[in-house]
Formats: C-alpha cells, sequence, structure tokens
C-alpha cells in the first residue's frame, strides 16, 4: 500500500502526520506488511522525523493566500497553479492509494490533483473551527476526523467522525525522570513557556517581565523560538539583578520531540499559544495551563482553540491585549498556590482527549487504501 501525507505550514500541521505515520508503522510490524510513505509540500519540514519513519520526501510548490494585504497573494496564486499541475504529474506516476491531508496551503494543489485522479482523500481537523485549506478539501474528502466535537458542524454528517488528535508516541511514554531528560532541576515547581512558531515574540516579553517574581520560587523553562534565543538570555540577564535567580530560569530556541515531552511531564503548569497539537499534549498529560491566544487578525483559529478548550476548566485564557506581568502572575500563583483548584484543572484537561486517534486514523487509512486497490 502506498501514501501520500500533505500539511505544510507549521509543525501543527505536521507532526499529527508523523503521528499517524508511527501508527501505520505499528499496523505494518502486527499485520507483517510493509506501506509505502510520501510527504508532499514545498519543503520537508523536519526530515530527522521523516527519514526515523521511512517516509519520502516529495517535493510540490504551494502558495499562500494571507490574510492581510500583501503583493505575495498575488505571486502565490501562480504558485498555486504550478503546484496543481506538478502534483498532478507526480500524484499520477506514484498512484498512492490514498492521501492524508492535515490542511495548510501545502495541502490545497495535492488535494484537488488527487480528486482529479479519483484518488481517495482521508482529512483531519485539529482547529475548533476549519481552516480555509480543509473547507475548501471538504467535497473531494472521502472521510474527515475531528479533533474538537464543535467543529463537526462544518462538515457533512455522512463525512465526519469525533477521533479526537493524533499525538506522537513520545508523549505517551511516563518518564522515571523528566527533569533529568528536560534538563531542569527538580527542587521547585517548573513552569514551561512555549510560543510555537507564531507569536512567540509578544508572549516572550510578557515572560521576561514576570521573571523577577517568578524565579525566588519557580523554575522557568522558556522555549522561546531559535530566532529570540540571543535577546531573550541577555534580556533577563539584564533585568535580574540577583545572578543566582537565574540558575532557575533555562532558555532553549527550540526542544527536540523527546526534550519536550520531558519537560511538559516536568512541568507543574504550562503557559502556551493556542495551537491545537500542544492543546492536545498538555490535555493527554493532564497539565493546567495558562493560554495566550494569538490575535484573530495574525491567525484566525486560536482564540476558538483556546475557549473550546478552556469550557471544561482545564485552562486559563488570557487575551494578549489584556496581559501584564502582574496578572500573569497572580494568576500563576492562583493556580499553582491551591490544590483543589490545581486537581480540578488537571481532571478536566485529562477529560479532554482520548489517546488513540493516530491508530483510528491509520487504520481508516488502511481500510480506504484496500478499498481502491
Amino acid at each position: 500500500m502506498r501514501i501520500i501525507f500533505v500539511g505544510a505550514g507549521s509543525g501543527g500541521h505536521f507532526y499529527p502526520l508523523i503521528a499517524i505515520a508511527e501508527a501505520l508503522r505499528e499496523r505494518d510490524r502486527e499485520l507483517k506488511t510493509s506501506t509505502e510513505l510520501y510527504y508532499m509540500g514545498p519543503e520537508a519540514y523536519n526530515q530527522k522525523s521523516l527519514d526515523a519513519l521511512g517516509i519520502k520526501f516529495v517535493y510540490c510548490p504551494a502558495g499562500k493566500q494571507r490574510l492581510y494585504r500583501s503583493v505575495l497573494n498575488f505571486t502565490d496564486k501562480f504558485k498555486i497553479l504550478v503546484g496543481i499541475f506538478v502534483a498532478f504529474w507526480k500524484l499520477y506516476f506514484l498512484y498512492p492509494d490514498v492521501v492524508m491531508s492535515k490542511g495548510s496551503y501545502g495541502s490545497v494543489p495535492v488535494v484537488l490533483a488527487a480528486w482529479l485522479l479519483r484518488i481517495p482523500i482521508v482529512m483531519h481537523e485539529s482547529d475548533a473551527v476549519p481552516g480555509r485549506a480543509n473547507s475548501f478539501a471538504t467535497k473531494f474528502a472521502k472521510y474527515i476526523g475531528v479533533a474538537h466535537d464543535d467543529v463537526a458542524a462544518y462538515f457533512p454528517k455522512s463525512k465526519v467522525a469525533l477521533v479526537g488528535m493524533p499525538i506522537r508516541r513520545a508523549f505517551f511514554n511516563t518518564l522515571s525522570n523528566p527533569h533529568e531528560v528536560a534538563g531542569v532541576p527538580n527542587d521547585k515547581p517548573v513552569i514551561l513557556v512555549t510560543g510555537g512558531s507564531l507569536g512567540a515574540e509578544r508572549l516572550n516579553n510578557f515572560v521576561l517581565d514576570s521573571l523577577p517574581k517568578l524565579l525566588p520560587n519557580y523554575t522557568v523553562l522558556h522555549q522561546a523560538g531559535d530566532a529570540h534565543v540571543t535577546k531573550v538570555t541577555d534580556d533577563a540577564s539584564a533585568l535580574i539583578a540577583d545572578k543566582q535567580l537565574l540558575g532557575g530560569y533555562f532558555v532553549v530556541g527550540h526542544l527536540d520531540q523527546d526534550k519536550f515531552a520531558a519537560a511538559e511531564q516536568a512541568a507543574s503548569l504550562i503557559i502556551s499559544r493556542a495551537g491545537s497539537t500542544t492543546i492536545f499534549e498538555m490535555a493527554l498529560l493532564g497539565k493546567p495551563s495558562i493560554i495566550v491566544p494569538i490575535p484573530e487578525d495574525v491567525s484566525r483559529d486560536q482564540r476558538s482553540n483556546a475557549y473550546a478548550y478552556a469550557r471544561g476548566g482545564a485552562a486559563t485564557v488570557m487575551e494578549e491585549k489584556n496581559l501584564s506581568d502582574d496578572i500573569l502572575v497572580a494568576e500563576i500563583e492562583r493556580i499553582l498556590g491551591d490544590r483543589e483548584v490545581y486537581a480540578k484543572m488537571s481532571q478536566a484537561a485529562k477529560a479532554f482527549t482520548v489517546g488513540n486517534a493516530a491508530y483510528t486514523l491509520a487504520d481508516v487509512l488502511i481500510d480506504i487504501g484496500k478499498e481502491h486497490e
């Protein structure tokens, strides 16, 4: 069987596909099969992750249509057209049994070409409101899996199923000493801060302003983004008068899969943007969180994701426009200082998700692929 994954743009689109690929490889071992897996898009995103699972990268150009005015919106229309022709010919020669789409701009040419070639398409929507690419692909998809119950209403009932979020296997592994793997001490509660691939800078600034009040009582592990590490480190050093406190502040640009999974396990509280993948990973581990969604003029789905998650009590949502260091610190102390509040948030987080979405979608792909043979 031959399966093609598409979904370029961010880790939120890429890593759920990796989780599905892990499940497919497990099925290969169980069934003694050898599924050919391909990832098609304008870039490999993380070649190491692809290589680890034997996934071959196939280049296909794609263009974005941004929510703001830009000359690139005009030039990228040509990229979309070129991408459709490239996708058509590459799919014609590969002719997979099924295409698995996670949405985003990189999926559009491949989904359209697959439909023209009558190749079945399975789609997954991570967010509480469907993205534009998945809204476009709805008419072409044979099966649509969703992570949020609310978003099912946007799709045809005959195609949609609530499956949850595909989560990588590393986040299911219970570590005996996650602090050691993450590289932080365990003498104080750990606060993990992660900004994602978008909107890290503003969140970094809020955290920096809060450090003088946080570091006496907490260890802060701050994933600041590769482009911001030097600035954040320098700003923290200038801001903190007592240099001994800086021993409890750990700044990294990007944590790999295993270290990030360990960091989430080690954390008592997570401060994050509202990317769906991170939300569901926090939920799986039962971690209370403070979520600061990226403003809607930058990312239209994050605010919906944040409030859909917080509705059950698993998180506190703080709008960026209302946030200050005093408010952030007060909320951290409220959550970590009250065992009852903490326990309720943890329980609500665990109730938000199921852990078998990757296997559900892997089995769907196998069944649909067999039908197509």
